[in-house]
Formats: C-alpha cells, structure tokens, sequence
C-alpha cells in the first residue's frame, strides 16, 4: 500500500505588492498553521519516507515549521518543477518515486495541488470527500492511500481519502 499526503503550503503574505510571487513569505498566520499541522500529522503516525516540496519560498518555510514536529529526518527534496506545477505535472512527478517509498509528502500550490487531490481521491468518507471538492486551504492536508505496488500505478480514481484536515478542522 502507498501513501500520498499532500500539504498546501501555509497562508502567505501579500504585504509587499510589488514581491515576486515565488519569494512571497508565510503571513503570521500561516506561521501558527504550519506547526499544528506537522503536530497533527505527527499524532496521526503519519511520517513520510520522502517529501517533495516546491522550492518557492512560502513552501520551504511550511516544511522547515512542520519537520520539528513530525519527529524523524525524512528524505527532502525540492523542486523548482512544482511551483505552481499542474495536476498532471504532480502526478508524473509521483510516478517517477522509487520503489520501496512507502510514504510521500508533497508540499505545494494551488490549483494544481487541490486538482491533483480530487482527481486521486475516488473513494472515502463522503463528507470529506465532499469537503475537498469545495476548496483546499492553506494548510490543508490530503491524505490519500492507494493499494498499488508502484507509484507509476497511481491514476485518477485510484485512491481511498483517508482524511481532510485544514486548520479550521483541528480548532
């Protein structure tokens, strides 16, 4: 069995307008997210082997909150292809995870991570389902199992929702 969870990175600051969106940092807000979803995550047992983590700032500054709190030193990479990446360049980017990872987080952007969570989650709860279809926060956590073998298995429908949490949620 496999594992996919995708975080979107936390709230960001719009302060500076004339900022590249790629430098954007965390807003104070997303600050205080970022920690009690890797607190959640890590109360859940949900350790990750591998992160994928777009390479923008506001999502490097997600994980570097989050990774205290899972507790164990997964295997980080970040990719300059995931920001802003579409959902079917996530899922190619998936399909290309080594045998023998359990467990991915990726971290990044809407819409495309929103889009790539619909689009894998076929089954689960239905209120969760349903939750996710309307909108993926800042924050927001998709936790997504397959019964497959091989991430290069993964296709549309494929998954089971095992959970949507978003920092609302945890309140």
């Amino acid at each position: 069995m496999l594992t996919l969870s995708l975080l979107r990175h936390a709230k960001s600051d719009w302060s500076s307008p004339g900022m590249e969106d790629f430098d954007r940092p965390l807003a104070e807000r997303g600050r205080t997210a970022a920690p009690r979803m890797g607190a959640y995550m890590a109360g859940e047992g949900l350790r990750p082997q591998l992160i994928l983590c777009s390479s923008a700032r506001r999502t490097r500054q997600t994980l570097d909150l989050v990774l205290p709190e899972l507790g164990h030193e997964p295997d980080i990479q970040f990719e300059k292809g995931l920001y802003l990446a579409p959902a079917s360049l996530m899922l190619a980017r998936l399909h290309k995870v080594a045998d023998g990872v359990a467990h991915v987080m990726m971290i990044g952007h809407d819409p495309g991570m929103h889009e790539l969570a619909v689009a894998l989650a076929g089954t689960g709860d239905p209120q969760s389902l349903r939750a996710l279809g309307v909108k993926f926060p800042t924050a927001g956590l998709a936790v997504i199992a397959f019964d497959k073998a091989h991430w290069a298995e993964l296709a549309p429908g494929g998954g089971r929702l095992l959970r949507f949490v978003t920092p609302k949620t945890l309140d």
